[in-house]
């Protein structure tokens, strides 16, 4: 399973900006899907997760009210929507998935490689 993270970029305070996570070589609508950042110097956040039939979804603290995360699993992609954007949210966003099929003690089993968001304030 590939996981492809794209749409990151530079943008102002108050902004937004819409990330795409494309995956292939799996079975798209059997994971669930999350998003993940991490700023130089901190540990990797949580961000937003959605469920294999988008039934359910949870945001990271710091980013509820603001980011929206969804799919499209006829596109084989997960997005994530994050509008008034702050200094502090610049970081890479990763994608993850987790596929129930798959044991371990990993709670995420693929991940992508990453998409750099930069705020400037």
């Amino acid at each position: 399973v590939q996981l492809q993270a794209f749409g990151g970029g530079l943008v102002q305070a108050g902004g937004s900006l819409r990330l795409s996570c494309a995956a292939s070589g799996g079975p798209f609508g059997r994971y669930h899907m999350g998003w993940f950042r991490q700023a130089p110097g901190k540990e990797r956040e949580f961000v937003a997760f959605i469920s294999r039939s988008s039934t359910s979804t949870v945001y990271g603290p710091s980013v509820k009210g603001r980011f929206t995360i969804s799919r499209d699993n006829t596109k084989n992609t997960v997005y994530l929507q994050m509008s008034s954007l702050q200094a502090d949210d610049t970081a890479v966003y990763y994608c993850a998935a987790d596929d129930p099929a798959v044991t371990g003690t990993e709670v995420y089993d693929y991940w992508g490689q990453g998409t750099q968001v930069t705020v400037s304030s």
